[in-house]
């Protein structure tokens, strides 16, 4: 049973946001520690209003 945590960064290909989960979007809904698979699948880029589905996780 795989119970890893998603801690991955993940950026908007669209305008460049990036989303890291652990500092989360507290002013957009999303707390510090929440991981990309729990942030609602109808959220939307707080800076250019796509959606959830235009993120792509960072390849460091």
């Amino acid at each position: 049973m795989n119970t890893a945590i998603d801690t991955a960064v993940y950026v908007c290909m669209v305008c460049g946001l990036v989303y890291d989960p652990a500092l989360g979007l507290p002013d957009h809904g999303i707390a510090a520690g929440t991981p990309w698979d729990a942030v609602p699948s109808d959220w939307r880029c707080p800076e250019c209003n796509v959606g959830k589905q235009d993120f792509e996780r960072m390849v460091l």
